[in-house]
């Protein structure tokens, strides 16, 4: 099963799409969000996969399904905590900069807490006021859940996983590191996160879906040319079902939760990247300087996931890096005079 979300106020409407992402239908008979069938997912989730059997029938009205018209699957969460499952990746920056990586980091998975009210559509530019806070892009997995009991344990976190999305984790790297530095971790530099504008259940990825890890590349193209196809499979020290368990390890999750894989990363290096910041990190090893620019005004990414047919399974994320400028929000009150 697929589902999306239109635009539409600031939960969208729930959709569901056919398999070739070519026609979807209306779910709002079934519940108005996304969100809302997750807050009832038990008897939600039988009913949206009778409509998607319907629309494969030609049983339901259908209607041409474009991914511009799409907000993020859940365009807002109550929670979106992305962990560091790849951690060649990580190694590799802390190696770039001198700094030893603690054991731990093999045994325990990294992961925090990120800004989830305001998600980018999968199409939607990524506005910044500056290039000079280093605009990277991250091409990564993620899983949504349903409730979640607080310390479930990593052998039965799995079942919990109800649908997975692909993710653009937006990153300001010259941010981070004074941010980094002041001991309470990412806030500034990490903006909103694009989702791809489909989210499917588990059983859509067939045996590629093993161990509770996607085993398919992360196609990355930059400016339109090949930037990295990086196997999100290989190389995951951390499974999904080990990083729900350390999520829930102190709190309950609540359905519609978030949980985000890291950038994806291989060590073989000729699969290419998922951000600018590991071919940075390489160059400066290797030379003593990164020579990589990070996004500029007018730069363009595109994230997708292919099936063996070679079809697209979520959808792709497409965006632009754009100028912002603030604009005072229309109808706030005058002082009073």
């Amino acid at each position: 099963m697929k589902l999306a979300s239109l635009k539409h106020g600031r939960d969208g409407k729930l959709i569901v799409v056919n398999k070739d992402l070519t026609k979807a239908t209306s779910a709002e008979h079934v519940a108005p969000t996304l969100q809302a069938a997750l807050d009832n997912w038990a008897v939600a989730r039988p009913k949206l996969e009778q409509l998607s059997k319907d629309l494969h029938a030609g049983k339901a009205i259908p209607f041409a399904f474009d991914p511009a018209k799409c907000a993020s699957p859940l365009p807002r969460a109550y929670q979106w905590a992305d962990g560091s499952a790849y951690v060649n990746h990580v190694e590799l920056v802390r190696k770039s900069r001198g700094v030893e990586m603690p054991a731990s980091f093999w045994t325990e998975p990294l992961m925090y807490q990120g800004g989830s009210d305001a998600f980018l559509g999968p199409h939607e530019d990524i506005l910044m006021e500056t290039e000079e806070w280093g605009i990277d892009f991250e091409a990564e997995v993620a899983v949504i859940t349903d409730d979640v009991p607080m310390g479930t344990p990593a052998a039965d976190a799995g079942r919990h996983i109800q649908l997975l999305m692909l993710v653009n984790d937006v990153s300001l790297r010259y941010l981070a590191q004074p941010e980094l530095t002041k001991g309470f971790g990412f806030f500034q530099s990490k903006p909103s996160s694009a989702f791809s504008p489909v989210a499917v259940t588990p059983d859509e990825l067939g045996a590629a879906w093993q161990d509770y890890k996607i085993h398919l590349p992360m196609l990355t193209t930059f400016n339109g040319k090949k930037y990295g196809s990086p196997d999100a499979g290989v190389d995951m020290v951390f499974n999904f079902a080990a990083l729900v368990a350390h999520a829930a390890k102190t709190r309950p999750l609540c359905g519609g939760t978030i949980i985000g894989s890291g950038t994806i990363s291989n060590k073989d290096k000729t699969k290419g990247f998922s951000c600018l910041v590991e071919q940075r990190m390489l160059e400066k090893i290797e030379t003593g300087e990164s020579k990589t620019p990070f996004m500029k005004f007018g730069d363009r990414v595109k994230m997708e996931m292919l099936d063996a047919q070679g079809k697209s399974i979520f959808g792709a994320i497409e965006q632009t890096v754009a100028r912002y400028k603030y604009q005072a929000a229309a109808g706030k009150a005058k002082a009073a005079g």
